[in-house]
């Protein structure tokens, strides 16, 4: 079973709706009461007028690319067949043998071009021709039209589209105003209310589906900020971009993807909320791209474990495990190894509530940060940055760094189901480990230790236990005892992988 990153095929499939009663009476020692009853709320009489009111506001997205097309002279397979690249060397021998002798036969055929599109759906913000849709239905498009219920087809133009919330603002240029619809409040909305879905399946053009809020705050693991609505409205290939109407006629989300084990609709469809795209839109309206707010930090999810190595009391928040050097939060004075728990007066139960509130914060504000430091709560203040700065920063940072270990003699110590050796050049040559890791490296993990469920492997480097440096193995053993005799359960590893990626583990000491 997958999540589909654009929407699939149709199954059909009838919902019978039928009312449930539930009956409760109550006896006191004053007498019988008469029964109370909940009556199930009936389905809408007909979503007939709701349809009427915004269909026209809906549209079919058609985008394509012109592509250098490799097949040329090749047996005609269907494009991306594993027998591609074997063909295409194959005729590219004969031509270069002469195939039928002649000199023209040894010219190389002349590259073509062809046309790849996709159909999708979208609708328009704005009557002077704001259109919206998800970023994958345009993808790397160079020609899109958008085309309306009345048979109207324009050309549009990108103004902006952001890969990370897969969506994306086009504009058209019609001769009159077009029917336009208004984003609605998704947080207002509650499992078990009606929706509305309005696109373009399989290019068969304006179609109407209608189901309930399933679920909400959905994290599909397609991005940093998922929170996805779900729906038993059908949704299927093509009404990706289109949106989710509440029964007042307002976009409460975008359909993007659905859950299917056969690439049809089984009634698990996810749409964005208005909450997580109207922010974007605005900002792509205005600037073209997205401004972020950047925390300079990365962070890992809180277990139990853990939890109880840091004094928690129970899993929560969100666990940072480094802090960009030249990131806003290093001023600010937060450590590897604090926990956020409320970020600008906010909750942070878990840590992907974290990213989905700093990227939805304003560049540039001042915001309290309360976190939790050797079982303190420490309040902090931070002026965040532009997270899109911090991504461009990271890719065009090189760093020349120097080997400052000596060889040596390795000493290997064994404690928790792991043998450690010293992070010397043969060590860093045999595990590949960057120069850039400090620590002591582990050699080798017992197949059924604590470490090995906790995915630890030879090659691995522990940088610090409980938030103290380690650099020698010596230092293992002697930080594990002195934390059982403490009376400690756990101890809290900072691992580095070989490319020199860091990670919090929180192992028995039992």
């Amino acid at each position: 079973m997958g999540v589909r990153s654009h929407l699939m095929s149709l199954t059909s499939r009838s919902l019978v709706l039928r009312p449930v009663t539930l009956a409760v009476a109550v006896g006191l020692a004053l007498g019988p009461l008469a029964p109370v009853v909940a009556q199930a709320r009936s389905a809408p009489e007909s979503f007939a007028d709701l349809a009427d009111d915004v269909s026209a506001a809906v549209v079919n997205i058609s985008a394509a690319q012109t592509v250098e097309d490799k097949r040329v002279g090749l047996p005609n397979l269907p494009p991306g067949t594993p027998f591609d690249d074997l063909f295409e060397e194959f005729f590219k021998r004969r031509q270069g043998q002469g195939g039928g002798g002649g000199e023209e036969s040894q010219r190389p055929a002349p590259r073509q071009q062809r046309r790849s599109s996709s159909l999708g759906s979208g609708f328009v913000i704005d009557s002077a021709g704001i259109v919206i849709t998800n970023n994958h239905v345009i993808a790397d498009a160079n020609d899109i039209t958008v085309i309306f219920t009345d048979g109207q087809k324009l050309k549009a133009e990108i103004i902006g589209k952001d890969a990370k919330v897969d969506i994306a603002v086009l504009r058209v240029k019609p001769d009159k105003p077009l029917k336009a619809v208004k984003f609605g409040d998704s947080e207002k909305m509650r499992v078990g209310q009606w929706v509305m879905a309005v696109g373009n399946p399989f290019g068969l053009g304006g179609t109407v589906t209608a189901g309930i809020v399933s679920a909400r705050n959905r994290n599909i693991d397609s991005g940093p900020y998922d929170n996805y609505i779900q729906t038993d409205a059908s949704i299927n290939k093509g009404n990706s971009g289109g949106p989710l109407f509440n029964m007042e006629g307002e976009v409460i989300g975008v359909n993007t993807a659905i859950l299917s084990p056969s690439g049809g609709s089984v009634g698990i469809g996810f749409a964005t909320p208005s909450a997580t795209v109207a922010p974007i839109i605005e900002q792509l309206q205005q600037f073209g791209e997205t401004r972020r707010g950047w925390l300079g930090v990365r962070i890992q999810n809180v277990d139990d474990a853990i939890a109880e190595s840091l004094k928690l009391g129970s899993a929560r928040g969100a666990l940072v495990a480094v802090v960009d050097d030249k990131g806003p939060g290093k001023p600010a004075g937060l450590k590897a190894g604090d926990v956020i728990l409320k970020f600008d007066g906010k909750d942070v139960k878990e840590s992907r509530d974290l990213p989905k509130l700093v990227a939805a914060t304003t560049v540039g504000k001042e915001v309290n940060v309360l976190v939790m430091r050797d079982g303190k709560e420490v309040p902090l203040k931070v002026t965040l940055g532009r997270l899109e700065d911090g991504e461009k920063q990271a890719s065009l940072e090189k760093k020349s760094l120097t080997d400052e270990s000596k060889p040596g003699r390795s000493v290997v110590q064994k404690a928790l189901g792991m043998e450690f050796g010293s992070l010397d050049p043969d060590a860093r040559k045999r595990f590949s480990i960057k120069e850039s890791v400090k620590g002591v490296v582990v050699t080798s993990v017992e197949a059924n230790s604590a470490a090995a469920e906790k995915r630890i492997v030879a090659g691995d480097t522990i940088v610090e236990i409980n938030q103290e440096a380690v650099t020698k193995p010596a230092d293992i053993a002697a930080r594990t005892k002195a934390l059982k005799d403490a009376g400690r359960k756990s101890a809290l590893f900072l691992v580095a992988n070989a490319q020199g990626d860091v990670r919090f583990v929180a192992l028995t000491l039992e």
